[in-house]
């Protein structure tokens, strides 16, 4: 019989780089599938719907709620976020790693839920850095941008919960320490 597979849970403020990180990760390691959460928040210009996320109505979210369809789910800068429970749940019994790249919030839903997971939080170098970062995007509106930093500061003190803290001061060398964290996890198998 083939081993379970094993979750790894990725969080860190927006504009820590998760994303960039991640897709530096997945060059080379190849047995995982990526969990596409669901958000009620509108596509980023490029984002695709079942790509990045699926992008779907309030109604529609409150109803998947209800009928226990997210391993995680929550609120986070005025959109919902959830991690439908269906497709992580048979990756992992079919032996293959699954990456859930999701906020501070549903991380401590997933850990409560499945203590097996490996918690790893994304940081940037500074909180100055984090902020250029955030504004380097132009695609959000200086209130969104400013509830993101206040939310930011929050979540960077939720760090120390995870089981690794991974500075990315360069998401090459981010990447290698995070395969280092998810090889050395596997090895525990």
């Amino acid at each position: 019989m083939e081993s379970r597979g094993k979750a790894f849970i990725i969080s860190g403020p927006s504009g820590s780089g998760k994303s960039t990180v991640l897709r530096e990760v997945f060059k080379t390691y190849k047995n995982y599938y990526f969990s596409v959460s669901a958000t009620t928040r509108a596509p980023r210009p490029g984002e695709t719907d079942g790509v990045e996320y699926w992008f779907i109505t309030g109604e529609k979210f409150d109803e998947m709620v209800e009928n226990d369809e997210f391993l995680e789910h929550a609120r986070f800068a005025k959109c919902s976020y959830g991690t439908p429970r269906g497709p992580v749940e048979e990756k992992l019994s079919n032996g293959v790693d699954v990456f859930l790249d999701i906020e501070v919030q549903g991380a401590a839903q997933v850990k409560a839920k499945m203590p097996e997971a490996v918690s790893v939080f994304i940081k940037p170098p500074s909180f100055e850095e984090l902020e250029r970062r955030l504004r380097g995007r132009s695609t959000e509106s200086e209130e969104k941008i400013a509830l993101r930093l206040e939310t930011a500061k929050k979540e960077l003190l939720e760090a120390e919960h995870y089981d690794y803290v991974v500075i990315n001061d360069n998401y090459v060398d981010a990447a290698r320490r995070l395969l280092d964290i998810i090889n050395t996890e596997k090895g525990k198998n």
